[in-house]
This record gives structure tokens, sequence and C-alpha cells, in this order.
């Protein structure tokens, strides 16, 4: 049987081949083949070690053309994972409206455009007007200093990168105070403390992890304090007996000592969240008018941006942070600053609301998801095998922005006559267009308030294919 195995040269000439390799490159089509025909050799060998077959037990032609479509599909399904797993877009419809997974924040059309813009030869680190070269995010300075206040800015590539260089930049070697309650750790196992030990700081822990005085932080000022420290919680809450100094009174003592106050507002947010009825979130604008000398956020939560961290604060803080090496090292492509600059835009012409797509998915009324969801149900319409209905439920923010919030939100819920739930939503997500869904009492829920508008029909196609596949 062993013999019948189709040749690599035999399964290359097969017009289903041909056409992958039309698509991915012989080269990698090839490695393909050469897999599984070497998994099937193996298993070929184990069966017949376990049952060895009798000469002229099965016809030999027929034994070539089963195993050649077996090869066939076998090469198949090694490009259809290739294929899962290159970066592609998805629909989130978890109900998860910063989705860490799947990227977060998406874009704007604007940022969108200004990526295509980009893409060539840009003003990346050279000034139009006069020629000359300039340090690379210059030209976001200007709309920074009016959104937020701030001297100046700087932008690297997340807020953990931010948080390491400012302190590197400003306090190693030195002590920097801050409140137990805020050494938080941010995702990935990635904890404050090991940061300001990379960074060679002095970490100083001042008051209890739920209760901290301004006293404290007075107490814990000496000769060796280069500067205090707040970080906002923005991916958990400690509730019950609690007390905490403001952040003024803070930043006040910190310009009595003559010691720098750094702000890490985690979420990067720009607008006022209480607007969309939500818990109130420290914006860049709050803390430098509250006496911050350097306030650090990121670019791809609240402030609906790409992947980011954010650097605002004075003209001789920023320099420093700017000047020291390591600022090379965390730097941002031409591509993260131009997709920045388009959604800064959006602020700057008060239409953030309207365009950038975090905030209209946080905004948006369950009138309006109701009305969307009748509309994907129509879309997908009746089907014996699948069962649907429309129900209240709840969503989060997500993207460690606003712990423990609940948005109201409506869902479509499935369930599938052949399919279990878990089943179903490995459909959806492997499909065509691939769909992420969350599982709750044995139905698919797609939850309208984190799919974008542009979606709502390629959701509903979705579906349809999935029912078309089991006729």
């Amino acid at each position: 049987m062993l013999s019948h195995l189709p040749s690599v040269t035999d399964l290359l000439d097969q017009p289903a081949i041909l056409e992958l390799c039309a698509g991915h490159g012989r080269q990698l089509v090839t490695k393909w083949v050469r897999q599984a025909i070497d998994k099937k050799r193996a298993a070929l060998r184990k069966r017949l070690q376990q049952s060895p077959m009798k000469r002229g037990e099965k016809d030999a032609a027929a034994v070539r053309d089963l195993l050649r479509i077996e090869l066939l599909e076998a090469v198949a399904g090694l490009a259809h994972q290739f294929d899962l797993e290159r970066m592609h877009g998805v629909i989130n419809a978890t109900g998860i409206v910063l989705h860490t997974g799947l990227g977060r924040a998406p874009l704007s059309a604007g940022a969108k455009q200004a990526l295509q813009d980009a893409a060539g030869a840009c003003n990346a680190e050279v000034d139009i007007a006069t020629g000359d070269r300039r340090y690379r995010g210059y030209q976001l300075n200007s709309t920074l200093q009016l959104l937020t206040g701030c001297d100046s800015s700087l932008i690297v590539n997340n807020n953990a990168a931010a948080t390491l260089l400012t302190l590197q930049a400003l306090g190693a070697g030195r002590e920097v105070i801050i409140s137990r309650g805020e050494l938080i750790e941010i995702g990935g196992s990635f904890r404050l403390p090991e940061i300001f030990e990379l960074s060679g700081v002095i970490l100083r822990e001042v008051g209890t992890t739920n209760r901290t005085s301004l006293k404290d932080y007075e107490n814990a000022i000496g000769p060796e304090t280069a500067a205090i420290m707040h970080v906002h919680p923005s991916n958990y809450r400690v509730v019950g007996f609690t007390s905490k100094p403001d952040e003024a009174d803070i930043f006040a003592l910190a310009r009595k000592h003559d010691v720098i106050a750094i702000d890490d507002i985690g979420s990067g947010a720009l607008f006022d969240t209480k607007e969309a009825g939500l818990p109130y979130e420290p914006t860049f604008q709050h803390s430098i008018g509250a006496g911050a000398d350097v306030v650090l956020g990121s670019g791809d939560k609240l402030l609906g941006g790409p992947q980011c961290g954010i650097i605002v604060g004075n003209d001789e803080c920023v320099a420093k942070i700017r000047q020291h090496p390591l600022a090379r090292a965390v730097r941002v492509c031409k591509l993260t600053l131009a997709a920045l600059d388009a959604t800064l835009d959006s602020y700057t012409r008060k239409e953030a609301h309207s365009e950038i797509p975090t905030q209209t998915m946080l905004f948006s009324s369950t009138d309006d998801l109701q009305i969307r969801a009748e509309a994907i149900k129509q879309d997908i319409a009746d089907a014996p095998e699948i069962q649907l209905r429309i129900r209240d439920d709840v969503a989060q923010v997500g993207g460690g922005s606003l712990p423990a919030v609940e948005l109201p939100t409506v869902v479509i819920a499935l369930q599938h006559k052949k399919l279990s739930a878990d089943e179903l939503a490995v459909r959806l997500r492997t499909g065509r267009i691939g769909v992420f869904v969350r599982i709750h009492n044995d139905e698919v829920i797609l939850d309208i308030r984190s799919v974008l508008p542009e979606d709502d029909s390629r959701l509903a196609l979705a579906v349809r294919l999935i029912r078309s596949e089991d006729r």
C-alpha cells in the first residue's frame, strides 16, 4: 500500500494544488504536500504493522485514487490552518468593546485612510517647511497641546513602555514614591514593581492596599526622592473601607517639595466618560490641569486609536524623556503616528462621538442596537436548523478599562438543531467570515454593541453560510 502513495510531483500537478500555489506560492504548498505525504506514510506503516494487507487484496488504481483524495484533503486542511493563523479582520460580536485578543480599539475611517497615505514616503522625521530633520512624533505636538494643555509630548509603542521610559529617564538610581494600592499588574503578568526594578528606580511604597493618606506621601519624601507617581487602577476596583488623597493634592505636594509628579491614567481618555453613562475615568487634560508634570496613557483603549503609549507634560520633563537612549528602542512606526494623528483630529473637530468606533459603541442607545438586531435577524431569515431570538443583555468595556462596568446591550441568541453552542461558535470563528462570539446557557450570543455597524450585513452572511453548509 505504501507503494501506491502519490509522489510530490504528482500532487503538485493536481488542479486543486495548482490553485493553492497561485494563492500561496509553490514553495509553501510543496512544504504542505511533503508534510501530508509524510504523515500519511507514517499512518500506513503503523496500520500495516498492526494488520498486514494481503497481496492483491485491493485494486491498486482504487487505492491510488483514494490516497490521492485523502492527501488533497490533508493539504487543503494545512492551507486552511495557515490562513486562520494569518493576521486578518474578524467581527467582534463578543460584547467586549475593547477586546485585547481582537486588537482593542477598531480604527476610524480617517485613521484607516491615514495609514494608506503614510504607507509610502511621508514626513516621518523631517520638517516640510525647512527640510531639516526633526524627532518622530513632532507632528502631533500642537494637537496634543490643544487637547490636553501640555507643553510637549512623545509617542512610544505602548503605555508599559511609556512607564518604563519615564521612570528610567526621570528617576533612575533614586526613589519614586507610590501608594501600595496602585502597584498594579497590567496584562500579560507584567507587574508595576517589576517595571520599577527594570527602570533602575528605587520603589518607595506608602500607605496600605486600601488606605493611603497625603501624610503618608509627605513622610516618605527625602533627599533621594525623584518623583511621586500616581497610577489610576483602570483594570480593577478596591471598594469598602478605602481612602486616598485627591490627585491635585498629591501633585501640589510634589511641587511643594520640588519633586516630579507623574500620573499614569491608564486608559488614555480624552472625553468625559460620564456623558456615556459610565463612571468617571481620568483624562489627560484633567491630569495636566491638576498639576501633573508628566501624564501617561494608552492610545488604543478609551482614546480609540492605535496601540501606543502617549506621554504628555512640561517641556523639561518630556525633553529628558525624549533624549534618553531607551526612547529610540520604544519609538513607534510612521503608521502608528499617522493613525493616531487622524484619531486626534476627530477630537479637535469635536466629531469623536460619531467618527471613532469605540465612542460610537459606548454611546449607542439600546433603541439603536434593537433596530440593528432586528435588521440582522431579518437578513438571516428563519431556518428550521437555527433558532434566533433577540433579547436584552449586558456588555463590557474591556481592555483593562472601567472594570465591573456593565453596559446595557441587545443580543441575538442562536441555537442550532444539529450543532452544540461550542461547535457553532467554532464554525463561526473559523468560517469564511470570522466571527467571535460568547456562549451563555448553551446559546451562541451575538452582541450587537461590539459589532461595527458596517459589519451588520457580513454578520448575517456569516450565519447564513453556516446554515447553508448543514443542508
